[in-house]
């Protein structure tokens, strides 16, 4: 069996065709932290919302902030590096896009807790999208970070 290009008209062996394959099987399965950061965020945002639950929110004439007991400061801790790392190691330079992680990061939770009047399923899509929120949050952290290190490296 042999492959002909189309452009060339020239007639390439099996193995020609075997490394062509190679290469594009290759390039379709290969993860980066674009793709792995969300993944592993979805994943852990869903094991969050079944082991923990939502993260309770205590008023600020309680003294303000999350209440952190039990596995909650880990899931939160761990939603914040994927975020975080995501951020630094894929860093976003338009503005626009900058603006849009920090609204959503803020603005999520807001719209979430609108689902909670969906009968049955609706208090746990509103955990998981305020699971998510924590790690776009820690995206939003990042992309400051480097708009900041960049404003401050700039010649």
């Amino acid at each position: 069996m042999s492959l002909k290009c189309l452009d060339t008209g020239s007639v390439h062996d099996d193995t020609a065709r075997e490394v062509a394959a190679k290469i594009i099987l290759t390039k379709e399965m290969t993860m980066n932290i674009d793709k792995l950061a969300p993944i592993a965020a979805v994943i852990v945002a869903v094991i969050a919302v079944a082991v923990v639950g939502d993260v309770d929110f205590n008023s600020f004439a309680d003294g303000g902030g999350f209440n952190l007991e039990g596995n909650n400061q880990w899931f939160v801790l761990v939603l914040m590096a994927i975020g975080v790392v995501h951020g630094l190691m894929s860093p976003v330079t338009d503005h626009a896009s900058q603006a849009m992680a920090i609204v959503a990061a803020f603005a999520f939770p807001r719209l979430a807790d609108t689902l909670d009047s969906i009968p049955a399923i609706g208090m746990y899509l509103n955990q998981f999208v305020d699971q998510l929120a924590i790690a776009i949050a820690g995206y939003a952290i990042a992309a400051l970070i480097n708009e900041t290190k960049s404003r401050i490296m700039a010649d």
